[in-house]
């Protein structure tokens, strides 16, 4: 996708690759960044971008040749973060997905941008590579000596609501300078937490698109009717679990004291809202209604503004929206980056 205003208003241009449904974009555009170029795979999340943000191409990038992609001043990359992940079986490296990271190194090194972003889970810093060094090293060695100059590269571990996003989110992001720009990236100064609570949150236009919610199992309905606001699984009686949690309750230890179906109160920021969208992993309980959070909800706890549309017409593709929502970066902690980045290399040109 090649823009047509980026020369004419020399803002720096984007390459982005496993783009998802546009929420690191977006936070880059509001930045002032124009992109040339977006890449993924996933069709759900093909249709949202498109629906929204414009052109993206959907081909594996496994497929795709250097050549085919524009020049950028930025690649931006939130390569597939379930082989990293604390929710999934961390697999980690040895889950193919876990190298796509590999096709990110083959277009820097064709591109050399002047820098790169990268976003991945917090279970990246715990995994190691194949050859037994952290995941984190070998990325940050990557990037040190790739092309002529390499790049100079800091990361962190982030909390979105640090950002002012109304969600304890915590993502890993790698950014990297080129070297001969002679510029160490500094993240931006934490915020402070102003209006991040559910009740800023829900409070919203009966009008707004998207208030559909993907209905619970009969099971989760009768768990959460014992669940009061602010409270989780724990507040069930016994004789009320299904066998498998009451084996849990059993032995809380074995299982690490889970805090299964959280139901965040109105006065608490919500933690953090994944692709499966299931009450067993994150708080996608509504405080005072017995539902999941609605399409529109969680993106307001992502902070996609209430014009960002979602796809809501079948069953399928209310489910399908919940996952790529999940998937997102938080639109408002990207455009923090992305500031911080335009101020700190770009702000002379």
């Amino acid at each position: 996708m090649v823009t047509k205003t980026s020369d004419l208003n020399n803002s720096p241009r984007l390459i982005s690759l496993f783009s998802g449904c546009g929420g690191l974009d977006l936070g880059f555009e509001k930045a002032g960044f124009e992109r040339v170029w977006a890449n993924d795979f996933d069709a759900d999340a093909q249709a949202v971008y498109a629906l929204n943000l414009g052109e993206i191409d959907g081909r594996d990038i496994l497929s795709i040749s250097e050549d085919e992609i524009p020049d950028g001043d930025i690649l931006t990359a939130g390569f597939p973060c379930q082989p990293f992940s604390n929710a999934g079986n961390r697999k980690g490296v040895s889950d193919s997905r876990g190298m796509l990271y590999k096709e990110c190194l083959r277009i820097i090194k064709s591109k050399m941008p002047k820098v790169i972003v990268f976003e991945n889970v917090k279970g990246l810093l715990s995994t190691k590579y194949i050859d037994g060094r952290n995941l984190v090293e070998v990325i940050v060695e990557d990037l040190s000596v790739i092309g002529d100059v390499g790049y100079s590269v800091e990361h962190r571990l982030l909390n979105a609501a640090d950002y002012g996003v109304p969600q304890n989110r915590q993502r890993v992001f790698f950014v990297g300078v080129r070297k001969n720009l002679g510029v160490t990236f500094g993240f931006p100064e934490k915020q402070k937490h102003e209006k991040l609570t559910l009740k800023y949150v829900l409070d919203m236009p009966e009008d707004l698109p998207n208030q559909v919610d993907w209905p619970l199992s009969p099971q989760a309905l009768d768990m959460i009717a014992y669940i009061s606001e602010g409270g989780s699984w724990k507040d069930v009686p016994y004789e009320n679990l299904a066998p498998r949690f009451q084996r849990i309750r059993n032995d809380m230890k074995k299982y690490r004291s889970p805090n299964f179906y959280r139901r965040f109160s109105r006065d608490e920021i919500c933690g953090t809202i994944t692709a499966s969208a299931q009450p067993e992993n994150c708080g996608i309980v509504h405080p005072t209604e017995n539902r999941r959070y609605t399409i529109r909800e969680i993106a307001r706890i992502q902070t996609f503004p209430d014009d960002f549309m979602f796809i809501d017409d079948t069953p399928k593709d209310v489910t399908a929206m919940y996952k790529v929502i999940g998937n997102a970066v938080p639109v408002r902690l990207a455009q923090n980056i992305a500031t911080a980045i335009m101020a700190q290399v770009f702000k002379g040109e």
